[in-house]
């Protein structure tokens, strides 16, 4: 007698029409997700930045209290807090920090005495997502 063998055949691949319909479906679903990521990550950069700054200010407000309560100037800008000017600046005992500061895009940080917003004061300042200073993006330390 003769056996009958069994003729199913299984399938060990996906169609066309499949892997199609799988990326209509994932485009789809990025279209409407990469929106709301992004703007997370613009506010984490923007919160990151903020942080960044307000570390800048705490340096400089050592570097004050070393220096008889005189910032450095716009000239010498946040450099000065880095770099051990040596013979120059006796009242010098940084770092005050360990590298030049630069916000969350890679950008350094803009340093401005007496400042603008803060004629008393300092502003410290990141050109913000665009990469450009003085546009509407900026960002200072405090909320906007």
């Amino acid at each position: 007698m003769r056996k009958l063998q069994n003729q199913t055949h299984h399938r060990t691949a996906f169609t066309l029409m499949e892997v199609l319909l799988v990326l209509a479906i994932m485009g789809v679903i990025m279209t409407l997700v990469m929106p709301k990521l992004m703007g997370r990550q613009t506010h984490a950069n923007i919160d990151a930045t903020r942080i960044s700054i307000a570390g800048v200010q705490q340096a400089l407000k050592l570097y004050s209290l070393d220096h008889l309560g005189n910032l450095p100037s716009t000239a010498e800008g946040v450099g000065c807090l880095v770099l051990d000017p040596g013979q120059k600046d006796p009242h010098w005992r940084g770092p005050y920090l360990e590298q030049t500061p630069r916000d969350a895009w890679g950008t350094e940080l803009q340093y401005q005495y007496p400042g603008k917003t803060n004629p008393s004061s300092a502003d410290v300042l990141s050109a913000g997502p665009d990469l450009q200073f003085g546009t509407d993006d900026d960002v200072t330390r405090e909320r906007d």
